[in-house]
């Protein structure tokens, strides 16, 4: 497996194909609810390839100048329970942290809220997002700053 930052027009295209073929046919969800303004030209994206296939993607964006939000974490069904959702995750963080984030932030849908705990994140119960097709929970973690 290959972990790129995609930072090309064809990486990034990865992502959104991995998107597209495990969530967006899966449950339905169009275009335009998958793809929504966070998906910005200064939009950073995690892309696992196996050879030169995407299989796993995460994306992340700024929210304040401390904070990043971390989402779109999908793997394609195949490719599922190999710790490649756990290494888009801890690759965000690492990228996130050199940037000079000091805490993550992600939206979890609720079943996999423990997925989450297991790598470090809070939940914050009181936080629900109803979205048009999930239910998520409001997670954060603090980052480890990257000392050089």
């Amino acid at each position: 497996m290959k972990i790129l930052r995609a930072l090309t027009t064809a990486h990034r295209a990865g992502a959104y194909y991995v998107r597209i073929q495990a969530m967006a046919r899966k449950y339905g969800i169009t275009l335009e609810q998958e793809f929504d303004e966070h998906d910005a030209p200064d939009t950073r994206y995690i892309v696992i390839l196996d050879g030169e296939f995407p299989v796993a993607t995460s994306r992340l964006y700024p929210i304040d100048e401390r904070s990043v939000m971390l989402g779109r974490i999908v793997v394609l069904p195949e490719y599922r329970r190999r710790g490649l959702g756990s290494l888009c995750v801890s690759e965000a963080e690492k990228w996130a942290a050199e940037l000079g984030y000091e805490r993550a932030v992600l939206e979890s849908r609720e079943e996999k809220v423990g997925f989450y705990e297991r790598l470090g994140y809070k939940a914050s119960p009181d936080m629900i997002i109803k979205g048009e097709t999930f239910t998520c929970v409001h997670m954060e973690k603090e980052l480890s700053q990257r000392k050089d």
